[in-house]
């Protein structure tokens, strides 16, 4: 029996035999490579998806402190160089101990704390040296007698928990002025300093984050009475509470891809096209995955959002490749006929959208710091391998299994005249009215007031966290509450922002170098911002005075070297963090009351500017170690990357369109409404209080990547059918036929999937399920609208610019378009009937 099948043009309304076969030697040579070697096709990607998924299982999630910084920028390239000076100022925990009954003057308490303390003392990647308590020995008191300083460890010898050695305890912690620092104001907590290793000595390997605060965290509860709380702040906690709310990311995961099969199926009502689009999609995110673990990277918390992104633009492409695919088939095709025209339309217009996609996470890697370079990495390789899965696999799939008769039903319904006074046949017709003259002009009116009234709240946006506490947590998080307490609690802040003085050998403890330090100092506590300061210069200070009988008249920086050089050995020995051994490198610490964008320039301007007028050849200051420190170098690349990235994006993306267009006027149409959304989701993030930061950055690029999407599938069909001779609104019209209802269905879907995330514990991924659900809706509604007021203004042929749309051809006349429009408008579409 003859099967209806598509003839050359892809219109195929006329019966064949099954006796007369499709012409395998017709279409292009990517075309025949393909589908004429379906079944090698199929082989290679199943072979080639159960291999990266071996390695996908073995894939690990991780952070390093070293990969969150950038690297190269000079305040940390300064950090890095003097490390080893440094060891207090990098990646560290600090763990307070608090007592509910009383102070820490209790025997319970201290023997409490104690436990703590060895515990520890003794766990992997800890920096033992360097760790302090009130247990430990290297925490000292120093007082002046009649015979000159004296002094010794804290903790009294043979402290034996009764009253006399609790009155010497709190005699010692007087006397090393650890009030507000190691013991809060009001004596009722005391902190543990833990500085950590980058890799674990046990193992050679990069200390594993997670594990670490587990053992923490496990360790605290063991050791837990009742009475105590413990409150633990740091980079490695926080990594570490990040990478464990990573968990109910999944489960947004599995919702978003829910609701991206139930529109799927509500759309087409056919399970075999709607699973092969998820498996398709699924198989991009494990080939990315596996090919992430074969070179050598690991997840992090901010990377872990990559693979969804993948599947999410995948499920975009997919489902146009499904949707084409069906209506050829409901008009008469074969199978395998609709899916090789399917691939002849769309091959183009998808690839370069994809490699819009690559770029646009791609130029991510100019920002000089490794994890987002490492996202941007990952995402590239994703995105890119969709060319394969999504492009490539999904048609030769479909083309063996073809869709159901109640999506064949489905799509000839949506052709049906009748089917013109449906309520979403109204939409179009809403949409369709865009390529009118009266209605454009209003789309441009409206888009230019949009565009300025967010222009001018985008010049607000700020660079950098705008919250106290962890911004990757919410407010409500244990970890920003322990911070809170903390910084209540406590003088000395976990805000650090050190200023490194250099010198040659032994100049930090001159006169010339210790009065400069001084004057920066009290530059800086009259600073906003600024809690306090602490330095080998201030600490001086006080030992001299305390050498001549604790005299005010004394407490100064004295130009004898012999009563400075004196005052600094006994810092030395109390306090030897303030310098390294050979007296060429000392931390001046700056205590903030948050770290804030604005907190952080104040405090950088403040240096920046004493150095430029005191450095000397004996002594410089250099910017900056210190966790405030590094995110102030992090601010500034940040800052520096942001314009410079969205203009190699637009740019990249230009010249892709242009390859595809081959027309200026068509690339305009397609930019202006990324445009206006940048500039919309930039004044979005000012009234939400979103700084331009780490993890908010990706998602600019992002929304020019899969914004351009719709403009290439829209705008490829519209000008094949004005090659073809229709007017702008018949093409358009097409064109929403074809393709716009798939941008629609794309859109919503996109954006109810990560609407979801808003209710995430981890803060930033809460942040971009609100941009990306803006953007996703946005870029739809603007590729809707603007496409076509765009083009009435732009890519109207010469002829029906002159005629106008009051003098258009009667019903049933095809319009032809001015000669000089058709040979400027490219054959983006090998089927330009549809």
């Amino acid at each position: 029996m003859d099967k209806p099948q598509a003839d050359a043009t892809g219109h195929g309304r006329k019966p064949v035999s099954e006796q007369q076969p499709f012409d395998r030697r017709s279409g292009g040579p990517v075309e025949r490579l393909i589908f004429n070697h379906r079944a090698l096709i199929v082989i290679v990607c199943v072979l080639l998806t159960a291999l990266f998924g071996f390695r996908a299982s073995r894939l690990e999630v991780n952070a390093n402190f070293l990969n969150m910084i950038p690297q190269s920028h000079p305040f940390v390239r300064n950090y890095l160089d003097n490390e080893g000076s440094l060891r207090s100022l990098g990646n560290s925990l600090r763990i307070s101990v608090e007592t509910t009954k009383g102070s820490i003057y209790d025997p319970d308490y201290l023997r409490t704390l104690q436990k703590i303390n060895d515990k520890v003392f003794l766990m992997h990647g800890v920096d033992r040296t360097w760790m302090k308590s009130l247990w430990t020995p290297s925490v000292r008191w120093t007082e002046v007698t009649e015979d000159g300083f004296k002094g010794g460890p804290v903790m009294p010898e043979g402290y034996d928990g009764s009253a006399k050695a609790m009155a010497e305890l709190r005699r010692n912690v007087a006397s090393a002025g650890l009030g507000g620092s190691m013991v809060a104001n009001d004596e009722r907590s005391s902190m543990i300093f833990v500085p950590l290793l980058d890799k674990d000595p046990a193992t050679g390997l990069p200390l594993d984050y997670r594990q670490l605060s587990h053992d923490l965290q496990q360790q605290m509860n063991t050791l837990a009475t009742p009475g105590i709380k413990v409150h633990i702040v740091g980079f490695a906690k926080l990594t570490g509470d990040l990478i464990d709310g990573l968990d109910r990311v999944i489960i947004y995961f599995g919702i978003s891809t829910l609701i991206a099969a139930l529109a799927l199926y509500g759309y087409t009502r056919c399970v075999r096209s709607t699973l092969l689009v998820l498996l398709c999609s699924a198989a991009a995110v494990t080939w990315q995955l596996g090919i992430v673990q074969w070179l050598g990277f690991v997840l992090d918390p901010y990377s872990i959002l990559v693979p969804f992104l993948v599947f999410a633009i995948g499920v975009s492409h997919g489902a146009q490749k499904m949707n084409g695919i069906t209506r050829d088939i409901a008009r008469g095709a074969h199978r395998y006929a609709a899916a090789r025209f399917t691939f002849r339309r769309l091959f183009l217009a998808g690839l370069t959208a994809l490699l819009a996609d690559v770029v646009g996470f791609a130029v991510l890697m100019i920002i000089d710091v490794p994890v987002i370079r490492n996202l941007a990495l990952a995402a590239s390789i994703g995105v890119g391998v969709l060319i394969f899965t999504n492009l490539v696999l999904l048609p030769v799939l479909l083309s063996y299994t073809g869709v159901s008769a109640s999506a064949i039903r489905r799509a000839r319904n949506s052709d049906d005249q009748n089917a013109r006074h449906s309520v979403v046949a109204r939409g179009y017709m809403v949409f369709e009215r865009f390529s009118t003259r009266r209605w454009a002009i209003g789309a441009m009116v409206g888009a230019a007031i949009l565009f300025v009234g967010g222009y001018s709240v985008s010049r607000h946006l700020q660079v950098g966290d705008l919250d106290a506490g962890a911004p990757e947590l919410k407010a409500s998080s244990r970890y920003n509450r322990d911070n809170a307490f903390i910084n209540q609690h406590y003088n000395l802040s976990s805000d650090v922002f050190a200023v490194i003085v250099k010198t040659p050998n032994g100049g930090i403890e001159r006169y010339p170098t210790l009065i400069e330090m001084d004057r920066l100092e009290t530059l800086l506590r009259g600073t906003p911002g600024v809690r306090g300061t602490e330095s080998a210069a201030s600490v001086v200070r006080q030992y001299i005075a305390g050498s001549f009988e604790g005299s005010p008249k004394w407490l100064t920086i004295n130009r004898d070297p012999f009563v400075t050089g004196d005052a600094f050995a006994q810092v030395v020995v109390a306090l030897p963090e303030l310098t390294n051994a050979d007296r060429t490198v000392a931390p001046l610490l700056v205590f903030l009351s948050d770290h804030k964008a604005e907190t952080l320039a104040r405090v950088v301007k403040v240096v920046q500017d004493f150095a430029a007028a005191h450095d000397t050849a004996d002594h410089r200051f250099l910017l900056a170690a210190g966790s405030a420190g590094i995110e102030a170098a992090t601010n500034i690349v940040v800052e520096q990357a942001n314009r410079e990235m969205l203009a190699l994006v637009y740019a990249s993306v230009a010249i892709l369109c242009f390859i595809t267009f081959r027309t200026w006027r068509a690339v305009v149409v397609a930019l202006i409404p990324l445009m206006l959304t940048s500039v919309l989701c930039e004044a979005l993030m000012v009234m939400l209080g979103i700084g331009v930061k780490v993890a908010t950055l990706p998602v600019i690029a992002l929304g020019v990547g899969i914004g351009v999407d719709y403009a290439l599938y829209l705008l490829s069909v519209q000008l094949a059918r004005q090659r073809a001779g229709a007017t702008l609104r018949e093409a358009y019209r097409d064109a929403l036929q074809f393709t716009g209802k798939v941008v629609m269905l794309v859109g919503f879907t996109l954006a109810g999937g990560v609407v979801t995330w808003v209710w995430s514990p981890i803060k930033f991924q809460a942040d971009m399920g609100i941009l990306l659900t803006f953007m996703f809706l946005w870029n739809m509604v603007g590729a809707l609208v603007l496409i076509p007021a765009l083009s009435y203004f732009l890519l109207r042929p010469k002829a029906e610019r002159q005629r106008g749309e009051a003098q258009s051809a009667p019903a049933g006349q095809v319009e032809q378009p001015d000669a000089g429009a058709v040979a400027r408008m490219p054959q983006v579409c090998a089927t330009p009937g549809h």
